[in-house]
Parts: C-alpha cells; structure tokens; sequence
C-alpha cells in the first residue's frame, strides 16, 4: 500500500497537493533530457536518487506521457530470445516488482502469466528454443502442450476458428504482467520533481547547439538553454531530433496500433499472444479487452488509425477468443514505434559529443524502462557505458556486431 494513501486517510476531504508543479526555466541545466515520457522521466528519477545530480531539465513538447509512454498496452515481461536481450530485461522486470514502494505510488501492477503461441512447426521449435535459453538465464519460461494450455487458460479455442492454423503448443511465461502506464509516467515525474529535477511540459526542443563537434545546449520558443549534456529519449521522433545534433541513427518510424472493447465480466485471466497470427489480448482491471496487431509495413508519424487494422485484429481476436465476438468496441488508437534493422534498442554515446541517446525501443520499449534508465544515469555520472548496455551500443552495426532480436518481438 502507498504510504501516501496512508497520510490522506487522516487528511479528512483536503485534496492531495498537485504531484508536479511548472517550474521557471532555467538558462542552463547540468543534463538536458528531451522527452517527457517514461524513460525520459526515468532517467531523470535515477539521476538525482542514485548520483545526486538534480540539476536536471525534462523537455517534453506535449504533455508528459502523450506518445508511446501513453499509448502501449501495458505488458511487461522478460522472456526474450537472445542473451543480451534476456539479461536486459529480467534486470527490468526486477526493478518493476518494487518500483510502487521506490516511488511510492500504486502503479496497479498485477501478475497473469504470457502464452506465446506456436502454430507451425518452425515457431514451436522457436518456443521450445526460447524457453531453454530463458530458464539458462533465470527467467521463468516453460514450453507448453496444447492440452496444458487448454488447461491454464480455458477460453483459447485451439483451432482458432478452424481456419487451418490450429495452435500446436506455445512457450508460458508465468511472470508477465500487466501495469498502469500512466501511473508510471506519473510516478517517475512527481518522484523527480520531489528531488529537484525540473520537468517542463509544452517547452519544444527546435534546434540543439553545437560547438567544435560538441553539443552545448538547446533551443527552445522560450530560448536557448545551456547543457553539460543532452540526451534524446524522443522516442518516435528520436530520429528527427538526432539530427539536430547532426546525429544519423538506423531508425525508421511506424505506426502500432491497438483498441479496447467495452467492459465484460472476468474471464481472461493471462495475457495471450500469437506471432503466427500477428494478435495478443489481455482483460484490464476494468474488464475491457485489449488486442493489438503487428506494426504497419510503412513509415510514418502519424498517429491516424485505421479501420482495416480494426477489421483484421478483431478478427483474429475472436479465432483464439471466440466469445468476443459479442462484444463492442469502444476505441483504438495508435503509436510510434522507433524500428531499428535489428529489432534491438540503441543506448549510449554518438559521434556527437555529448550528445546520448536512447532509443530504438520499437514495440517493447515501456518493459525496459527502469533498467535503462538507471543504465543510462549511471553513464551520465560516471562517464563509462554499463557492461549490461554495451552490445546496445549505436556503432554496432558499423562493426558488424548486431543483436537480432525480431522473433521476440512477436506483436507487442
């Protein structure tokens, strides 16, 4: 329980004071941060609570949480399909456990446990490969029997329809969850902001200035502001604005989308998910059922969503699901993906100096917040990249040493 809810119990009907409160901007901060959402914020949380360096600026050009932070769909998990990815991952899935007691803040994480599901033979050797690799690595991941999945989640309907695609087994991964993403926006700003750190919401980054190679600061409509270092977490939009530092990053940007229906009584209690099928669906808190899709082959940042999206992912969903066939949408909406060739994240230093960026995150950026940004405040403070980030590194692909990891992207 938050110690907050506590306090307000005493408090008779005051109102909780504002969590964040606009702060004047500065003309120089130590670190620049561009990016409002959740690894923004993360980063500048860790910054002051493990380095004590509070003399930190959050730039977020809507308000905080407006893109990918407030538009994913909420699952974390670890299992993942190459080493340094798994590591990543189980280190940030760690972190998420107690993460309500570090901020103090009821984030509504609630375990369900994750069906990866296998319907061709070359993607039931992938979860068998899968769940190997986790359980070497100390993530709890199991392959699973048709009738096994029968019996831990009984509204799967095997044959999916019977469309010729009947589900062969699957990888389970008990741990996966669900948790509020707003509330961790929310979290990570008031915590910050409780250490120092000022976060400035409706304050655009329009240019980054540079001198001799250096990145020096940024520019702003509110005008210039001087930094000791910059570092990009525009998701996105991290392309774009890595070019202001005269940074080129292998990114190319693509809509996910996703939508809810309205609410129904429990009756999902995991999180389901096919790569075959390009689907995954979970049950809220609120009862609404939430299903997305692959990403859309072309790039763009428009956030527009579509109603041939909506026709195809709802179909599917009712081939694994069949009883959500009575059930009514309610909304969908759409978010920005940043893609990289290898599906991997890039975190770390660029040719530009001073100038760090962490990006890259494609469909699963929300499940590494934590550990990247206690890897990346880590970086900042003490000049060297953590062992954990280095094969994440941007040059990776200048030296051939890419971490292909697009089996584990599945759909989410």
């Amino acid at each position: 329980m938050s110690f907050k809810l506590v306090r307000q119990a005493f408090n008779g009907n005051r109102p909780l004071p504002r969590m964040w409160q606009p702060r004047e901007l500065k003309a120089s901060y130590d670190v620049v941060i561009i990016g409002g959402g959740a690894h923004g914020l993360a980063i500048a949380y860790y910054l002051a609570s493990k380095h004590g360096i509070i003399d930190v600026g959050v730039f977020e050009r809507s308000y905080i949480g407006a893109g990918g932070s407030g538009r994913n769909t909420t699952v974390l998990r670890a299992n993942y399909k190459m080493p340094e990815s798994v590591e990543f991952f189980r280190e940030s899935f760690n972190l998420y456990k107690n993460l309500s007691y570090e901020l103090d803040y009821n984030l509504l994480r609630s375990t369900r446990g994750l069906f990866w599901l296998a319907h061709t033979e070359s993607s039931l050797q992938a979860q068998r490969e899968r769940a190997m690799l986790n359980q070497a690595l100390g993530v709890d991941t199991v392959f699973v029997t048709p009738e096994e999945i029968e019996e831990l989640c009984p509204p799967i309907d095997l044959s999916c329809g019977g469309k010729g695609r009947p589900i062969l087994g699957g990888s389970y991964h008990p741990p996966g969850s669900v948790i509020r993403h707003d509330a961790v926006v929310w979290a990570y700003a008031a915590a910050a902001q409780r250490l120092g750190v000022d976060v400035h919401q409706n304050v655009e980054v329009t240019g980054i200035t540079r001198q001799s190679g250096r990145c020096v600061g940024i520019e702003t409509p509110a005008g210039k502001v001087a930094a000791g270092t910059v570092i990009c977490a525009g998701g996105g939009w991290v392309s774009s604005v890595a070019r202001l530092a005269g940074v080129r990053l292998p990114i190319t940007t693509h809509p996910l989308q996703a939508f809810v229906t309205e609410a129904y009584k429990p009756a999902l209690h995991r999180i389901v998910a096919s790569a075959d099928m390009l689907v995954y669906v979970s049950q809220t808190s609120r009862g609404e059922f939430l299903a997305g899709a692959e990403i859309e082959r072309y790039p763009t940042y428009s956030t527009r969503s579509t109603a041939s999206f909506l026709a195809e992912c709802a179909s599917r969903a009712i081939d694994l699901l069949p009883f959500m066939a009575k059930l009514r949408i309610l909304r969908q909406w759409t978010g920005l993906c940043d893609m990289t060739p290898d599906y991997s994240p890039i975190m770390g230093l660029t040719e530009a100096d001073n100038f760090i960026v962490n990006a890259g995150w494609g469909t699963w950026g929300f499940k590494a917040v934590p550990i990247a940004g206690v890897m990346i405040a880590e970086l900042v403070a003490t000049g060297r990249v953590p062992e954990l980030i280095e094969p994440f590194r941007l040059d990776r692909f200048k030296d051939d040493r890419a971490v292909p990891d697009r089996s584990s992207a599945g759909t989410h």
